[in-house]
């Protein structure tokens, strides 16, 4: 029996110490960051991301609240920016190479809004995927 008191106390202290080990969530300072633009024709998504790709932060038009066709537009894309900027002034984000992917609208003025905010954009890169040969073609009307 005394075995069993001795492994009923070692549990609880175990179980008490557990909750203290939880870290908060340190906020990191990233001077230098990739910044990666997905604009396609429905929306516009932005991710902002460290030199190792860890995400500090991401915004998405539709996330700020535009609905419909009013998501692709480039005024949209402005907005997205500015939103995400500001949620991550804590960072210190002063250089960006920027990524850009996809063919909508949002494009250049996601670019320019990082330009605007005062962030220097260093290289700009377009990693929109082309096919190389496409789709197998449908097969032939019979009539």
């Amino acid at each position: 029996m005394p075995t069993s008191t001795k492994t009923k106390t070692s549990v609880a202290t175990t179980a008490e110490t557990a909750p203290s080990k939880r870290s908060r969530k340190v906020r990191r300072s990233v001077s230098h960051g990739r910044v990666f633009v997905l604009a396609t024709y429905n929306n516009t998504i932005v991710t902002i991301t460290d030199k190792s790709g860890d995400t500090i932060g991401w915004s998405s038009s539709g996330a700020i609240g535009f609905k419909g066709a009013k998501k692709s537009t480039p005024y949209a894309a402005g907005q997205v920016v500015h939103s995400l900027m500001d949620r991550l002034e804590a960072v210190g984000l002063r250089e960006v190479d920027v990524f850009i992917k996809g063919i909508g609208s949002g494009r250049e003025a996601a670019v320019r809004a990082f330009q605007a905010r005062g962030v220097n954009v260093l290289t700009i890169k377009d990693v929109t995927p082309i096919p190389h040969n496409g789709v197998r073609p449908k097969k032939q009307r019979r009539v």
